[in-house]
């Protein structure tokens, strides 16, 4: 059979280029982005109560809907803000599999629907959001820009906003600064209480007239006739014509009110290079092509921008996620191509051109193969695939270089090419087949890993084992059946051929010579070998390795946060971002600027925007970073001392943004307790805390102070008295503050409202507000004598973790200074010995990066000791022993100290990639173990003497051994230096394989034969 694969060259090279030429198609057809696309298992619910304080918000909603949560099995987490008119609610489950997943969102809405009773009258439904990493983060950010914050600007917003939305690929927009269109009712509350008019009365009469009505259907003779009474109409002067009913006397609404149409009230401002706009975050849906759908956003942008003379605004790209896209595959694609040509060189300086070429063609065959599976299945192209081929890309020649080796061999000593095919296969193929499958065994319960770092790395795994398993019918058939069809002979020596045989064989009498010295000291090798080992644990012990468990590289963007007084206005929250933008320009140079918008009245952060008045944030856009231009962290530095000198602002900090998988910020502490003002004391003294710690900043917290609020309770024995409606009362007050929608139609493709409201009076003291005549059958009565007033600070937010109430703290930490689990540690010390006793009813909860970290580190010793078991059960199975397993499963510690070296050397950080290249790397190390071993039993097997046969086998494999190593290393080596672009994801996993496979192939030559030679005695 498999001389007849071999002698068929017609279908071993229809097959190769049908891969090849297929292949090719699904690479070109995978959608690029930057990143996987994943679901973090998060639900996010928002529901809205028009009016309502923070306190109202959570007695009214946040408190129903977190009851009816309770049940819901699988949860995380459940965590809540309160704030004015708006409940959000964030729902992070466990690790469960889609379709357990799928149920607990169709129990999380059957609960919401059925708790929806419970709400007031007025809430609205609640919007339920799954959470994934297409739709957290913005894939463009655009603004339209206008001449004023005027009807116009808003208009033109709305319509490019549909616009986007109907692209293709595009899952929602969210703006800033886009408000909604009402047709305003404003009476004159003195003009109305001259007429003897309650504000209820005017209401009522607007919402009277402005119906429609279906009246139904009349048939006349022999048609049918509908009949509609048309009553709503969005003209504003047609609505001042409208005559109030019930009364004694003609009036119209023109007689008492100002009608026009205009905006809400404005929630938030946000202006570019200082002029009025309106952000749009285009959110991309999860099988998108980010480059694709960035595309068809900047044709639509130079479209529209055309008509700019006719719209009278302006449309300017603030940031997309191309740049970060096309630079990560860029890079990831010319190390790939580097490795590639790398691997090329090595082949060929030990086997020679012709077959350097055989063996290197099999690359694309495999590549090809590997996307061509990935095309159909449904997987992007990102830079986590692409680590996947990068990473096992020197891994694919080596089962192929083993098995030319062996026909090199033997072509050398003038055997017949079949013949030569048919021993290779006969004497390698158990060896390579062990060896793949062991790194197969690595690598695959890698895909096992909990949590986002496990969804984010799963194709990794994929991808390698998925390579490897083509890259054994390459080096089985097709590299065996493409030495046939090219008739290599060596018959006559070329003199580049002589010179590697020459080579060869100095390299095996220099390793033979001190491959000897070592087994005449056998305890001595070992001795240096363990003691290399204990000094890389030492090492981690000391500290000397830089710990950054989420090690990531920083985007070209970030925002600076204000924070001001809770009594604060949303124009003067602008007019404070504006003064933050000028000093930001004035440090920075002109050409690292891509563009800058700032915006009032909400905040992004890591996890979710905040919303109030007094927030405010500045997010700048930078352009790449030139050859000798600054880092992103560097830049922020600059601002630090320049930016704190801004008066005004009660908190400013920094926010990046960075590639890999998405966490949190690395401190996060949950102040959690059942008591408001005690959460909040404690909250302050841990910030305080926080502060004394060198290397801590950006501190903050999420609660932020509440604005002043009157609040009023119903006087029900003097309304009584006074003859009058309790609700009127109430109405009455809601009219004169925020107003009442009293109808709603559909205008210009929105929803267009009508608010009746008081005009606005500029009040000196909030009591005046009070003084309002209400008419009743025993005269007017001022709303003061109907109410008890009280005047307190109210809450901005109201936050709850897992059901009770919390405040969470979070903070940055500066680059040298203490790891994530070093500053938890210490801050949960000094929490413990400084403030635990005064704060006797509150509990911290240390979660965020610091769950996730923890989280993969308990999955990563389970998976490793599940591979090593794998990998043993595959080599006792090959080798029919209990013991010569565990003599290969020696080289992992070997392997283990070259990486701790390496990081010592590079000065790069210890982090979960890192690891996840140590446990990887388990599988890779082990390979030259294997054929050494192998080649040892065989010669014993044939009669040779203990001895004899272990140094034939060092000497008959060095060169295979060195080949295959090589070329792994020369796959990853140019990631791993950085020559075509540095990464802090994916660099150090590239180096913890390069230096780890350096040390463990080296002490692997000296340490096995004599593992080997010592246990077998």
């Amino acid at each position: 059979m498999i001389q007849r694969l071999l002698t068929n060259h017609v279908l071993a090279n229809l097959t190769f280029l049908l891969v090849l030429v297929v292949g090719a198609i699904g690479y070109g057809q995978l959608p690029r982005q930057q990143d996987p696309t994943i679901n973090f298992n998060w639900l996010a619910i928002t529901t809205a109560l028009p009016g309502a304080a923070a306190e109202d918000v959570e007695r009214q909603v946040t408190n129903p809907l977190e009851e009816a949560l309770r049940t819901i099995p699988d949860t995380m987490f459940v965590s809540s803000n309160s704030r004015e008119n708006v409940s959000s609610l964030l729902i992070r489950f466990k690790d469960i599999d889609s379709r357990t997943y799928d149920k607990r969102v169709q129990s999380v809405r059957r609960e919401l629907s059925n708790a929806e009773d419970e709400l007031p009258e007025l809430a609205s439904s609640p919007f339920v959001l799954e959470i994934t990493s297409a739709n957290a983060f913005p894939t463009v950010t655009l603004a339209v820009v206008g001449t004023a914050n005027d009807e116009n600007l808003r208009r033109q917003a709305f319509a490019i906003r549909q616009d986007l939305e109907r692209l293709n690929g595009v899952d929602r927009v969210d703006p800033i600064g886009l408000h909604r269109p009402e047709l305003q009712v404003r009476f004159d509350p003195e003009r109305l209480a001259g007429q003897g008019l309650s504000p209820v009365q005017l209401a009522d009469a607007v919402a009277l007239w402005f119906r429609d009505i279906a009246a139904g259907r009349v048939s006349v003779e022999e048609q049918a006739w509908l009949v509609r009474l048309i009553g709503r109409e969005p003209d504003a002067d047609a609505l001042k014509q409208l005559p109030l009913v019930g009364l004694d006397r003609h009036l119209r609404l023109a007689d008492l009110a100002e009608v026009r149409q205009a905006r809400r009230d404005p929630r938030q401002l946000a202006r570019v290079n200082g002029r009025p706009a309106v952000l749009m975050s285009v959110m991309k849906q999860g099988d998108a092509n980010t480059l694709a759908l960035v595309a068809r956003v900047q044709d639509y942008l130079h479209s529209r921008n055309r008509l700019g003379v006719q719209t009278g605004v302006e449309l300017i790209l603030i940031d997309d996620q191309t740049i970060p896209t096309r630079n990560a595959i860029r890079v990831m694609q010319t190390n790939a191509l580097i490795g590639l040509s790398l691997v090329l060189l090595v082949a060929w300086l030990f086997l020679g051109l012709r077959i350097a070429l055989l063996t290197a063609i099999g690359i694309p065959f495999i590549l090809a193969g590997t996307f061509l599976v990935l095309w159909v299945g449904g997987e992007t192209l990102n830079v986590v695939v692409l680590l996947g081929v990068v990473i096992v890309l020197g891994m694919l020649v080596d089962d192929a270089v083993v098995v030319v080796e062996s026909i090199y061999y033997r072509l050398n000593r003038g055997s017949a090419p079949l013949d030569a095919c048919l021993g290779a296969i006969a004497e390698v193929g158990r060896p390579v087949l062990s060896a793949v499958l062991t790194t197969m065994a690595a690598f695959l319960p890698l895909m096992l890993l909990p949590g986002i770092l496990g969804q984010f790395m799963k194709v990794i795994p994929m991808v390698v084992s998925l390579a490897l398993a083509i890259s054994l019918l390459e080096a089985f058939w097709m590299l065996p059946a493409h030495v046939l069809a090219a008739r290599v002979r060596f018959h006559r020596h070329s003199r580049g051929a002589r010179f590697r045989r020459r080579m060869a064989r100095r390299l095996q009498r220099l390793y033979l010579r001190y491959l000897l010295k070592a087994m005449r000291h056998p305890w001595l090798t070992f001795g240096l070998i363990g003691s290399l080992f204990l000094a890389a644990l030492l090492s981690l012990a000391l500290g000397l390795i830089r710990m950054d468990f989420f090690a990531s590289d920083p985007l070209r963007l970030f925002y600076i946060t204000l924070e001001m007084p809770a009594h604060t206005r949303v124009q003067d929250t602008q007019a404070k971002v504006q003064q933050l933008e000028r000093i930001v320009r004035a440090h920075l140079d002109h050409d690292e600027i891509r563009a800058i918008a700032g915006y009032g009245g909400q905040k992004f952060t890591d996890r979710e925007p905040l919303f109030g008045d007094h927030y405010g944030q500045l997010l700048v856009g930078l352009r790449p970073k030139p050859p000798d231009g600054r880092e992103v962290a560097e830049i922020i530095d600059s601002l630090r001392q320049p930016v704190a000198s801004l008066p005004g602002p009660l908190n400013l900090t920094f926010l990046t943004l960075a590639g890999g998988p998405p966490v949190s910020r690395p401190i996060s502490i949950k102040v959690r307790g059942n008591e408001v003002d005690e959460v909040t004391r404690a909250a302050r003294a841990l910030q305080q805390m926080l502060t004394e710690i060198e290397g801590v900043t950006d501190i903050g917290n999420d609660a932020g102070g509440g604005r002043m609020a009157l609040t009023l309770t119903p006087d029900y024995e003097a309304i009584i008295q006074a003859g009058l409606d309790p609700l009127q009362v109430l109405r009455t007050l809601n009219l004169l503050v925020d107003g009442e929608l009293v109808a709603d139609l559909q205008h210009q493709g929105q929803k267009l409202e009508i608010r009746v409201q008081a005009k606005a009076a500029r009040l000196t003291d909030i009591r005046q507000l009070l003084d309002f005549q209400l008419p009743g059958p025993a005269g007017a009565t001022p709303l003061s004598q109907l109410v008890h007033a009280e005047h307190r600070q109210s809450q901005a937010n109201i936050r709850h973790y897992n059901f009770r109430r919390a405040i969470t703290v979070e903070a940055s930490l500066a680059e040298g200074g203490p790891d994530t689990l070093t500053a938890n540690r210490l801050i949960k010390e000094r929490w413990d010995r400084q403030y635990q006793a005064r704060f006797a009813n509150i509990d911290l909860d240390f979660s965020g990066e610091l769950d996730d970290i923890q989280q993969s580190l308990d999955a990563m010793g389970r998976l490793f000791l599940l591979g090593v078991g794998v990998m043993y059960l595959i080599l006792g199975t090959q080798f029919n022993s209990y013991f010569q397993p565990l003599l290969i499963l020696a080289t992992v510690p070997m392997a283990f100290t070259g990486v701790v070296f390496g990081l010592l050397l590079s000065n790069n950080p210890l982090s979960l990639y890192t690891l996840y290249g140590v446990v990887a790397l388990a599988g890779i190390a082990v390979n030259s173990a294997i054929v050494l071993i192998s080649a040892a039993n065989q010669r014993r097997q044939a009669g040779m003497g203990l001895l004899h046969a272990t140094l034939f086998a060092a000497r008959r494999r060095l060169i295979p051994i060195l080949i295959t190593s090589l070329t792994t290393i020369a796959g990853l080596f140019s990631l791993a230096t950085g020559l075509a672009g540095h990464s802090l994801v994916w660099g150090p996993v590239a180096t913890a394989i390069v230096w780890g496979l350096s040390v463990s192939t080296l002490l692997t030559l000296f340490a096995i034969p004599l593992l080997y030679r010592q246990f077998n005695q």
